[in-house]
Formats: C-alpha cells, sequence, structure tokens
C-alpha cells in the first residue's frame, strides 16, 4: 500500500491507495449506475408525491458531494499528490478545493447533476466556467427620482481582457507553469517546533505572486505588463424605474471585471435614498407634517402643496370640522406609484401641528366675546371647607426643578462640612 497520511477519499470510491486514475473512474461509473436507479425509482414524474421528490434532492446531494470531491481529487495528480502527503488539511491549505458536484457531473456526462436527473437545477454559467465576483456600488436617488423615475449615466472603472495579447499576459506559448508551486499559487512548508512535532504552513508563492503561471521579462505583453488585464472606463446608463425603494438593486449582467478563464459577474447598484425635507417615505404612502394656526383648525382652511412631480395640489377642508393637534388626514391616491404599475399609487396623510396664539393676544372684551362663541366651559366645582389657592406660571425647562436645586445644594452642603447638615461645618482642634 502507497504511503498515505489519509484514505478517506479511497474508502468514498472503494479503491486502494495504489489505485490508478482508470480505477478510479471505472469505480464511480458503477456507483453512478446504482444511483441512475434509486434516481429513477424516485423520479419525481414516476413519484408525484412532494415528499419523495424532495426525498430524491436530499438523498442526490447528501451522496454526490463526497463522492464527487473524491472523484475530483484523486483523478487529478497533482491533488492527488497533495492529499497523499497532507491529507484534507492540505487540499484546504493548498487551494485544493474540489468544485461542486454539478461541475463533475458536467465533465463527465456533459450535463449537470440534474439534469442527469431530467430536473431543471441550476448551474453555473457557460458550462460550469468559475465566476468572478459581483461590483457593488452605491447609487444616491432623491425621493423625487423614485417618483418620477430618471435616467442617468454612470462612470465606472474596471479591469478588462487585454486585446493586444487576448489575456495571456506575452506572447503565445510563453505563459508556463511555475514550478515552484506547481501552479498551485500556493506553497506548503512545513517546519519541526520540537521534537516529533511539526508545524504546516501555507504562504503565497513568491515566484508568481500566487497566479500559478510565469512569464519571462522579454515575452511580457508590453501593454498589461504581464498582468493579462487592463484598466477601461465603462459608462452604464442607469434607469431608475417609478416606485423603485431604499435598498433596491439594479444589476447589470456580465459588466463586473474580466480575468482570464473566468465568468465576469454582475455590476450591481444598491440605490440609496436621500431624506426629503417634506415628505417622508412608508412603503408606498407618504407621510408630512403641516402647522396650522387655530382658527384654520376652528374654522376650516386651504394651502397650496408643491408634489414630488411639481405639480400644485390645493388642500381644502372645510369650515365647522374641528382639525384637533396632532390629529392625522389623508389624501387618497397622492403617494408613492407602485413598483411595475405606476398608475396606482398609495395615499398621502398629513399630521397637523396646531399653532396656539401668543400670551395677551386679545383684549379681555373681545376675550368674552369669543367664550360666548365657543362651546361652553364645564361646571366650577363647589368649594367648601379650608382651602388654598394657588397660581400657574410659566416652565423654563432650562432652570430645571427645585427638587434637582434643592438636590444640587444638600451635594454642595456634604462636600464642604460632611454630614452634619446643610450649612454646619466640622469644628477643628
Amino acid at each position: 500500500m502507497a504511503n498515505v497520511v489519509d484514505t478517506k477519499l479511497y474508502d468514498i470510491l472503494g479503491v486502494s491507495p495504489s489505485s490508478t486514475e482508470n480505477d478510479s473512474r471505472r469505480c464511480l461509473c458503477f456507483v453512478l449506475q446504482a444511483y441512475r436507479k434509486l434516481a429513477k425509482e424516485y423520479h419525481p414524474d414516476k413519484n408525484p408525491n412532494a415528499g419523495d421528490k424532495v426525498r430524491a434532492l436530499k438523498m442526490s446531494r447528501c451522496i454526490f458531494k463526497e463522492i464527487s470531491f473524491a472523484y475530483e481529487v484523486l483523478t487529478n495528480p497533482e491533488k492527488k499528490e497533495l492529499y497523499d502527503r497532507y491529507g484534507e488539511q492540505g487540499l484546504r491549505e493548498g487551494g485544493g478545493g474540489g468544485p461542486g458536484m454539478d461541475d463533475i457531473f458536467s465533465h463527465i456526462f456533459g450535463g449537470g447533476l440534474f439534469n442527469f436527473m431530467g430536473g431543471q437545477g441550476s448551474r453555473t454559467r457557460n458550462g460550469g466556467r468559475r465566476r468572478g465576483e459581483d461590483m457593488v456600488h452605491p447609487l444616491k436617488v432623491s425621493l423625487e427620482d423614485l417618483y418620477n423615475g430618471k435616467t442617468t449615466k454612470l462612470q465606472l472603472s474596471k479591469n478588462v481582457l487585454c486585446s493586444t495579447c487576448n489575456g495571456q499576459g506575452g506572447k503565445m506559448g510563453s505563459v508556463q507553469k511555475c514550478t515552484a508551486c506547481r501552479g498551485r499559487g500556493m506553497r506548503i512548508m512545513m517546519r519541526q517546533l520540537a521534537p516529533g512535532m511539526m508545524q504546516q504552513m501555507t504562504s503565497v508563492c513568491t515566484d508568481c505572486n500566487g497566479e500559478g503561471e510565469v512569464i519571462s521579462e522579454k515575452d511580457r505583453c508590453k501593454k498589461c505588463e504581464g498582468k493579462k488585464v487592463v484598466k477601461e472606463v465603462k459608462i452604464l446608463e442607469v434607469h431608475v424605474d417609478k416606485g423603485m425603494r431604499h435598498g433596491q438593486k439594479i444589476a447589470f449582467g456580465g459588466e463586473a471585471d474580466q480575468a482570464p478563464g473566468v465568468e465576469p459577474g454582475d455590476i450591481v447598484l444598491v440605490l440609496q435614498g436621500k431624506e426629503h425635507e417634506t415628505f417622508k417615505r412608508e412603503g408606498n404612502d407618504l407621510s408630512m407634517t403641516y402647522k396650522i394656526g387655530l382658527v384654520e383648525a376652528l374654522c376650516g382652511f386651504q394651502f397650496m402643496l408643491k408634489h414630488l412631480d411639481g405639480r400644485q395640489i390645493v388642500v381644502k377642508y372645510p369650515a365647522g370640522k374641528v382639525i384637533e393637534p396632532g390629529s392625522v388626514r389623508v389624501v387618497r391616491g397622492e403617494g408613492m406609484p407602485q413598483y411595475r404599475n405606476p398608475f396606482e399609487k398609495g395615499d398621502l396623510y398629513i399630521k397637523f401641528d396646531v399653532q396656539f396664539p401668543e400670551n395677551n393676544w386679545i383684549s379681555p372684551e373681545k376675550l368674552a366675546e369669543l367664550e360666548d362663541m365657543l362651546p361652553s366651559r364645564s361646571e366650577a366645582p363647589i368649594i367648601t371647607g379650608d382651602t388654598e389657592e394657588v397660581d400657574l406660571q410659566e416652565y423654563d425647562n432650562s432652570q430645571g426643578s427645585s427638587s434637582g436645586r434643592r438636590e444640587a445644594y444638600n451635594d454642595s452642603s456634604d462636600e464642604e462640612g460632611g454630614h452634619h447638615g446643610p450649612g454646619v461645618q466640622c469644628a477643628h482642634q
């Protein structure tokens, strides 16, 4: 038996550590034949019961997750050598994690695992190519933009494949696998900490800067300097639809950074709504606060309101209907347009802040006339026995309460004279 530190992946496929690549392939085919039988037995078309469908999907993921990984490692000479020497830890630290099980089945059968089952399972784009990361950018928009919709242009800088070398980094055939790291981009080193105690360390290969490939100086592309990509300014035309919301995303598929052998990710714009001085959005509704005087609250009013689309709206409230301080009234159909259904709108809610007049705003004679017009007072209480009259005074919040001043006085006294009472000091002999 070969000298290996871990036999788990060999045991999964039922082969010995000294097996060849063909043995691993043949063993996997036997497993796949058994799977075909189970897949037919629990196929959703033959078992309409939802429980059987879920069972089939869960079974397939559980079985083939480990089988696919074992197959990918043991049929790759470099990863097999890394696994034999350092086990699964060496694969993880050396960047040898295998692809998803859908990629393995695409390699063997020309289709994904769920296509093999007859389903419509999701797959990575372009037959399993590794996909690059998305580029996420915030896009600030006003409430007017979200109400009316907006088209704007956004300028971004991104990496694109070098057109001079077609993303090769140099002349055709000049790119060579790094011999120091064997194309992995990482080096694994063993360091002895003490007798019988070893530490495994991984680091980025300095010869290839972690790329796994090297290009001689004379063969490097002059335009990209061997980096394979160059910077390019991209101008995107962004359409903000009516009714969109804060935090909503607008994606441009495949417009992110390019790299050799990698499918570009998406450019994703995240809408960042700015606060409005008048309106506040709550779902598809708008709310605002409006100040009115006492006469308006009692005798009716009308005022002009400029909406988010520039329209001048006259808001009326009839005389005789009282507006209480802090009360809310609604204007139907004047809220935000619904996303992808802009002809349907939410409502506008107006909260009224009633401003009362200042002191001495009316003469005593007029005050008596006003009292005659207002609803009558409640009956005065009947006073019996000993009573004491007090007056209400204006309260200034900055001065604090009398209890607070008293506590402050007591505290300062304690500091000066101990705990013998206010204003009393200890006698020193």
